[in-house]
């Protein structure tokens, strides 16, 4: 049986009605559809691909859990503001699972990144790095821009034990500058990025 909070068609509703329409919230939205008789397909295609995604899963927690660099706050927000680059509604955890899914079938190395930080103590110039959970990570650079969405310059990243790092100089003060870290191409884990941070240089 539907539950309302409000006259029908009004305001919301959710569950099935009389197995015709199913009212449901999605992504912050009060939607209807068709009702459906459930499925759970398991083909071949389909089970490979619930196991990306399951992967996938188990590794954004298990960096969220790790003692050393895990993946914290920064680094959700990050994600986010890269998920927010999209038309697609995305949020942090979605753009995380997304990227380490498509690198997966890519037939590449996936790999996520945490502990990430812009230090912009010295004027002109922005110390980044950020940890990655990958030890094969070997190749990759640092993107930046003074918009998340035009990342056009790029700083060679440092790599060793699991830390990308690069100094980004001759930055104007009082400006905003974006900064994503991306797997070279060629690398094992091409096509891995982490989220985009962000700070003012000074």
């Amino acid at each position: 049986m539907a539950k309302l909070t409000a006259p029908l068609m009004s305001f919301t509703a959710a569950g099935q009605l009389a197995q015709s329409l199913v009212y449901f919230g999605w992504k912050g939205l009060n939607v209807v559809r068709k009702y459906v008789i459930p499925t759970n397909p398991k083909t071949t295609k389909q089970t490979t691909q619930r196991g990306y995604l399951s992967d996938a899963v188990d590794e954004v927690h298990t960096l969220q859990a790790d003692a050393t660099h895990p993946l914290g706050a920064a680094d959700t927000a990050a994600y986010s503001l890269w998920g927010s680059v999209f038309s697609t509604p995305r949020t942090w955890f979605n753009q995380a699972v997304k990227n380490v899914v498509d690198v997966v079938i890519a037939g590449n190395t996936p790999a996520l990144f945490g502990s990430g930080a812009l230090d912009n103590s010295t004027p002109g110039q922005l110390d980044v790095e950020v940890y990655t959970d990958e030890a094969s990570l070997a190749n990759g650079k640092f993107f930046y821009g003074t918009s998340k969405t035009a990342l056009i310059n790029s700083e060679d990243a440092v790599i060793a034990d699991k830390k990308c790092s690069a100094t980004i100089s001759s930055l104007t003060a009082g400006t905003k500058y974006f900064v994503q870290f991306r797997a070279d191409t060629g690398d094992d884990c091409e096509g891995a990025q982490s989220g985009i941070y962000s700070e003012y240089a000074t």
